[in-house]
């Protein structure tokens, strides 16, 4: 690396004249700049809390002093001054430390945060618990931003801080971004906020008149004392959301200005009570390119840091094609025909590839920020007054709308379509964001339909299917990140028939069951055996609710040894599914199931993952040498195998 940064802990940093931080904080960001350009990862969020970073480990005793980053991918400057900076390389590589924060990789890391906008309540936790151990020393303090104040738990949980009145600091880092632009009206409030010149204005003056070293004029102080409660059960109440949640504002402060900073922060720490600062920043700071296309920089594959041009994504002839362009490509060409469809989606709306219908069709795409519950119910309502709405949200991020999901929409049995994106293994962002469960989830509620396509044909018409088959409640259709299997796409579209698979392959000795991508390991699984003269049956389930029962009963009846693959959890999964009608029908076989185990699967590429877990092609050939050697060695049938 190309800089002299040797402050690794907080300790350190207390030693450092002021003076001499800001040459810390280029430090950090010719660090950052360096390791991104070169391995990837999030960027431009910390590149914007740099400032912010150094002041909190300066002013408080951390980790003494609890600190909670929300988002966690804006930490990238908090790991490097607690101890991880000679790690870094590793960030979001196999075996390496988290691109999150993460409780057991260091004492820094006080509450884990892969998902947004936990931390307001995390830190009211540990400050109640302080407070209820007679601890009145230390501080608790959380930063919340990039749009992670537009979920409704950060809402609940500043109210019951109000009422609880213990002693934390919610710093509020507001540069009008997530992934995205920021939507909705708060961000409106909050923009409305840091241009109010004269409300903060009147603040100021009130509190000069108040302060010790005001002019002692009875009448005079009479008068201020009588405005600030005025300000302060009116004004300031009805003005300020935060007052009104009986919450200290505090702000706006330029979130750049590190001497400001560390005053500020040096002045709070003595102030008790549930307190908010309002810190704006600016998502890239430091680095021209981010700063210009923040949405882009968020974070970039690589690049190179003297030009600021990102590197490619794939450096084959032929670019890959994406399930997510596919998704937004098919959907706006299903809308033009279906005046009903709506796509609706929790702040990721080009991470789902919804940016172009955005453009063309604003009135018909709803980013609602990040609200996955909301969003789910707002889709509920939506599906009620006749619209057919497509749930557009990640596998990991569906988890927040589970209760929605089951009593808003299944139970009324409406009609939404759940477009699940990043299904299965994602990759470096590691198990906050694996969408390992939803097959899990999702299998046991009734009245749901529950499909995962092979390929992108199958996706496109997948996702005709659903909007084609209206009626039938819930629709769910899970789908991986990045490149699927490169067909000739067709230009029409069929009408799927709804739980009903596919054989892709014919064979004598071993049938396997997959679902989703991952079937295309079988494909080459297949092929490879054939050359050692072993012959095996290939069904695509396509769905994994219903069960495609009449292909059930045909590999049941005509294999004794079976194994199902699937990118998701094993337990509770598509393999338990047939297991389940293998018992309830009585058949006798041998059964593998491949997938994810019974513990949270790492981070690392999605083919070192594949690879890991076993349900790659080389793992799927070893277990079906491993079943024909059961086999040879007549072992008794009507057999589960233990997943691992």
């Amino acid at each position: 690396m190309a800089t002299n940064f040797n402050i690794d802990t907080p300790a350190a940093l207390r030693q450092l004249p002021i003076s001499s931080l800001p040459g810390i904080c280029e430090e950090l960001r010719t660090f950052l700049i360096d390791h991104v350009a070169v391995n990837g990862g999030h960027f431009s969020s910390s590149m914007g809390v740099v400032e912010l970073t150094v002041a909190l480990h300066y002013v408080f005793n951390t980790p003494e002093d609890k600190l909670v980053w929300d988002v966690g991918h804006q930490a990238y400057p908090h790991k490097l001054l607690t101890g991880r900076r000679n790690r870094f390389y590793s960030n979001r590589l196999l075996g390496g430390i988290s691109g999150f924060p993460c409780r057991e990789e260091s004492e820094f890391d006080t509450f884990g945060t892969g998902h947004s906008s936990t931390s307001v309540s995390a830190i009211l936790g540990m400050a109640c618990a302080a407070k209820y151990s007679s601890n009145h020393t230390r501080q608790h303090i959380a930063v919340i931003g990039d749009g992670a104040m537009t979920a409704g738990q950060a809402f609940e949980a500043l109210n019951n801080a109000g009422f609880e009145q213990p002693n934390m600091l919610v710093i509020l880092n507001d540069n009008n971004m997530s992934i995205d632009a920021n939507t909705g009206a708060l961000q409106h409030y909050l923009t409305a906020l840091t241009t109010g010149k004269h409300y903060n204005a009147l603040k100021q003056q009130v509190k000069k008149l108040l302060s010790p070293t005001a002019q002692a004029d009875s009448w005079s102080v009479d008068i201020a004392r009588k405005l600030q409660r005025v300000i302060k059960g009116g004004l300031l109440r009805y003005s300020n959301l935060f007052e009104a949640l009986n919450i200290r504002y505090f702000g706006p402060v330029d979130g750049h200005d590190l001497p400001k900073l560390i005053n500020v922060l040096e002045k709070l720490k003595h102030i008790p009570g549930p307190k908010l600062l309002h810190c704006v920043t600016n998502k890239g700071q430091g680095f021209a390119p981010a700063m210009s296309d923040k949405a882009q920089w968020h974070a970039p594959k690589t690049f190179d840091k003297l030009t600021g041009a990102i590197g490619e994504k794939n450096t084959n002839a032929l670019p890959e094609i994406t399930f997510q362009a596919i998704f937004g490509n098919t959907l706006i060409d299903l809308a033009k025909s279906n005046k009903k469809i709506i796509a609706v989606t929790p702040a990721m709306l080009s991470g789902s590839a919804l940016t172009r219908m955005k453009q063309e069709m604003p009135e018909r795409v709803f980013d609602v920020g990040i609200t996955e519950q909301h969003a789910v119910t707002f889709c509920a309502g939506l599906a009620a007054d006749g619209l057919l709405p497509f749930c557009t949200i990640y596998s990991t991020f569906l988890q927040r709308g589970y209760d929605q999901l089951v009593h808003d929409v299944a139970l009324q049995k409406l009609n939404v379509i759940f477009c699940i994106d990043r299904a299965g293994v994602v990759g470096q962002d590691g198990p906050t964001h694996h969408g390992a469960f939803d097959i899990a989830y999702l299998r046991c509620i009734p009245g749901i339909t529950g499909a995962s396509p092979m390929d992108l044909e199958d996706f496109r018409q997948l996702l005709y299917t659903a909007q084609a088959s209206v009626g039938n409640g819930p629709f769910a259709i899970r789908y991986p990140k990045g490149a699927g299997m490169a067909t000739q796409l067709s230009v029409s579209y069929k009408q799927l028939p709804i739980g009903k698979g596919r054989k892709i392959r014919s064979g004598k000795d071993i049938a396997i069951l997959s679902l989703g991508p991952v079937g295309e390991y079988v494909t080459d699984a297949c092929q490879q055996l054939e050359a050692e003269q072993l012959q095996i049956a290939h069904y695509d389930l396509r769905f994994f609710k219903p069960l495609d029962e009449a292909l059930l009963h045909e590999v049941f009846r005509k294999f004794s040894l079976v194994i199902t693959v699937e990118d998701g959890c094993i337990s509770g999964g598509v393999g338990t599914a047939v297991m389940e009608f293998m018992v309830e029908h009585g058949y006798q076989a041998t059964l593998k199931r491949l997938g994810l185990p019974d513990t949270f699967a790492v981070q690392g590429t999605q083919q070192e993952l594949h690879q890991l877990y076993g349900y790659d092609t080389k793992g799927i050939i070893s277990q079906v040498k491993k079943l024909m050697e059961i086999s040879k060695n007549n072992i008794t049938q009507n057999t589960i195998l233990p997943t691992r």
